[in-house]
């Protein structure tokens, strides 16, 4: 019976506490909270894209200074505690902490700088994020006749919510975070199906269209104006390096004014999709390609079969 075994689960699952990988049980040591940072994804987004997300009523008539302030103040609060844990975590002089109560504010001067330091980077990169992601609107709206406006993309499409996250995360990525970045990107990932990694360097006019089973690789670079659409893979050739390749470029570049259909896979860190080509769908591409390049898979062979020929 279960109420005979209880005491000696409880044990042995107790025991599997001492792990390195059970963290929690550490003293000082707290995760950043994913809820907190899905909380802070919400609320930017509703600054980026206002009246969209959210019941403020902006017009020329009325000035949204205060909005957007009080929403970044928020923001900022947030953010910044959930940055100190993360930079906590990967700090030595923290792993001896002897109160795991502490408040963030309590936390050694060098964190607390450093992830003041970062908030301050990060807001002042926001008003540039907005420009690209209007650009990425742009991209989307062009490339899909069925968007019926502007208003819907940025209201409907998961692919547009992906590169959102992705292109906040970025900029966290490239202050050197740990932790939050993956924690965003994985957010959207789990919301659309939808895996960018925060390390990708993206270029503006982005359009992934429907979206789903879309991946790109941390170390991947995309040009301008470059469509992908649902099942496309910008991944990495084998990784039995494992942790010897991290930092090492194993994802493909796709340079500007790309298309690459559905389902195809462009796999390798020396993989180069010249500008302005087209890569059909279901292709296998681990090979560099010219520029204005179409790449299909070759005689591929569509069999139809009227109801008298079958067996």
């Amino acid at each position: 019976m279960f109420g005979d075994n209880l005491d000696r689960i409880v044990k042995a699952i107790e025991k599997n506490y001492e792990a390195d990988e059970i963290f929690f049980t550490k003293p000082g040591r707290r995760w950043p909270s994913r809820s907190v940072v899905k909380d802070v994804l919400k609320k930017l987004r509703r600054v980026i894209f206002p009246g969209y997300f959210g019941e403020e009523m902006l017009s020329p008539k009325t000035s949204p200074e205060y909005f957007i302030g009080e929403i970044l103040i928020q923001v900022e609060r947030d953010l910044r505690q959930q940055i100190v844990l993360a930079l906590s975590y990967m700090d030595d002089k923290c792993a001896n902490a002897a109160d795991s109560t502490r408040c963030y504010e309590c936390m050694p001067k060098h964190i607390a700088d450093r992830a003041a330091y970062v908030c301050t980077k990060f807001f002042d990169a926001i008003p540039e994020v907005q420009r690209k992601l209007l650009t990425d609107v742009q991209a989307i709206f062009d490339g899909d006749p069925a968007a019926q406006s502007k208003e819907d993309v940025i209201f409907s499409y998961p692919g547009l919510y992906a590169i959102y996250v992705y292109r906040l995360a970025h900029v966290l990525y490239e202050l050197d975070v740990p932790i939050i970045p993956r924690i965003m990107t994985e957010l959207a990932h789990a919301g659309t199906g939808i895996d960018i990694g925060a390390g990708a360097q993206i270029g503006e006019y982005f359009c992934i269209d429907h979206g789903t089973g879309v991946v790109i690789g941390e170390t991947t670079v995309i040009g301008d104006h470059v469509k992908l659409y649902q099942g496309v893979t910008l991944g990495a050739l084998s990784t039995r390096g494992g942790q010897r390749l991290s930092g090492v470029k194993r994802h493909p570049t796709i340079e500007d004014n790309v298309t690459i259909y559905s389902n195809a896979s462009v796999l390798g860190g020396e993989t180069v999709i010249g500008e302005g080509s087209v890569v059909a769908g279901s292709t296998f591409v681990t090979f560099s390609v010219p520029a204005h390049s179409r790449v299909a898979v070759k005689e591929q062979e569509i069999t139809v079969r009227g109801k008298d020929e079958r067996d």
